[in-house]
């Protein structure tokens, strides 16, 4: 079973929650900690070049850092595919290359290029028509149906909330497995989703709300940012504390290099079902 099929079997049985991580060892902790799927962050990827989420990277820097999540952990990825980087042949072409990567899932959006991370203002979206022929593209160029194809609308911020709806449901209708609006900044948008593509998969990126609720509203997959924004605001502060104090305080067992050693050299057990 590919990591596609196995995504799927998961959604099958309910909500997948899914932390955003941005390297193995992430990966790694999250298999660890029971979650059964990751989500590769397209924020965190171009933050460990030291670069924001403005369109910096591309493909090449996204596809590799997808194949070496997706090596380090036996869960399926979910992955940030920015906008497929370019018209119908290269999402083609990006489809084929995260598929080798190993992902079991991957989304592509409706910004203009140079995107911009999807909670930040200033976001252009392509006409309706050109991303529904790429989410058609996207669909035709995987090898088997198992990779699922997620299709995210940024056009919210820029065009109102009646036309990203719209844009959603012509998405799903060209093809995609699951659609994504992003940008949500508000639960009452988020519950507006739920209602406004009830029967439509939809993936919900936010913190405004818990896997339990966004389990009742009926999204599919649930992917949550507070870990990585958590990891830069620990290790900004641990940086201020050796720099004030000279030392950096640990909790019990953090300070154990032969437990992530034995993580990284050994690998989490695998999850087991809930």
């Amino acid at each position: 079973m590919n990591n596609g099929d196995r995504l799927r079997t998961l959604m099958a049985r309910g909500l997948v929650v899914a932390p955003f991580v941005f390297d193995g060892v992430q990966a790694k902790l999250a298999e660890q900690a029971g979650f059964h799927a990751v989500y590769m962050t397209g924020f965190g990827t171009a933050a460990s070049y030291g670069l924001p989420d403005m369109g910096m990277i591309g493909l090449g820097e996204m596809s590799a850092n997808a194949a070496r999540i997706a090596g380090a952990t036996s869960v399926p990825v979910i992955a940030d595919a920015d906008t497929g980087y370019g018209n119908e042949t290269n999402v083609a072409r990006t489809v084929a290359v995260y598929e080798r990567a190993g992902v079991g899932a991957l989304h592509i959006e409706d910004q203009e290029w140079p995107k911009r991370c999807g909670f930040l203002e200033g976001k252009r979206v392509i006409p309706r028509d050109e991303m529904v022929a790429k989410v058609r593209a996207a669909v035709a160029a995987r090898s088997g149906p198992g990779l699922v194809i997620i299709a995210r609308t940024d056009a919210l911020q820029p065009n109102g909330w009646d036309d990203a709806v719209a844009r959603a449901k012509a998405y799903r209708e060209a093809g995609a497995d699951m659609v994504f609006i992003d940008g949500l900044k508000g639960r009452e948008f988020i519950e507006r989703a739920a209602r406004d593509l009830a029967g439509i998969p939809q993936l919900l990126n936010s913190w405004l709300v818990t896997p339990g609720e966004a389990q009742a509203m009926g999204f599919a997959v649930y992917i949550h940012l507070g870990v990585m924004l958590r990891h830069f605001a620990d290790f900004r502060d641990s940086l201020a504390e050796l720099r004030d104090t000279g030392r950096v305080t640990l909790g019990r067992g953090d300070a154990d290099v032969e437990a992530i050693t034995s993580l990284l050299r050994d690998g989490p057990s695998p999850p087991q079902p809930d």
